[in-house]
């Protein structure tokens, strides 16, 4: 079953070794939207006065990002900074207010926040928008999932079209959403006869 989390309410999380060492917080999550997924996290120290520090914890040594905290095995897997940002930038902030449109063209709303998956994957697995629709209340917030294989920039996020049929109206209800979304939208599968040899007595 996936759990979905905010990707704002990773800012500050925890991260703790497996021997329950509290090690540092996150300062920054930094993404590979053309891959979808989290490429590692800047961090800082803990309490009010701490400051960044000159360290960074790379996807690869995430054990798990859970819903209370970021855990990693030791200390050994947090490494130079620009090891993290070399390559990619904490992108999070430029894809905000970013418009969201499908693949046949239709803007569906606006991006509020990353809906990651819970585990040791990273991987994008929507966006908290505001959608297009207005009503007398104003615009209403939903969650929808992302398509595996269509990239992501920082001027739109690009859906398929289907996704719009599998919007959840709160985050704890859409980690169901996205895994019927997938299911929807998995190759279908072909399966080999079996010979007179093969098949069951």
């Amino acid at each position: 079953m996936i759990t979905p989390l905010l990707a704002s309410e990773l800012t500050k999380r925890v991260v703790v070794t497996l021997d329950g060492e509290a090690v540092a917080q996150v300062k920054d999550t930094v993404f590979d939207f053309g891959a979808g997924r989290i490429t590692g996290f800047t961090l800082s120290g803990r309490g009010l006065l701490a400051g960044p520090l000159k360290v960074s914890l790379p996807l690869s040594g995430v054990h798990a990002i859970g819903p209370s905290a970021v855990m990693i095995p030791g200390t050994a897997v947090l490494t130079e900074r620009k090891a993290v940002l070399s390559a990619h930038q904490a992108e999070h902030g430029q894809v905000l207010g970013a418009p969201v449109l499908t693949d046949q063209g239709t803007e569906t709303g606006t991006v509020l926040d990353i809906v990651i998956e819970a585990g040791a994957s990273g991987r994008v697995i929507g966006f908290e928008i505001a959608l297009k629709e207005t009503t007398d209340q104003g615009k209403r917030r939903a969650f929808i999932p992302r398509g595996e294989a269509l990239a992501v920039s920082g001027r739109a996020m690009v859906i398929p079209a289907q996704a719009h049929h599998f919007i959840a109206d709160d985050l704890p209800s859409f980690g169901a959403q996205v895994e019927a979304f997938r299911r929807y939208t998995a190759p279908p599968t072909h399966l080999t006869p079996t010979t007179d040899e093969e098949a069951p007595s």
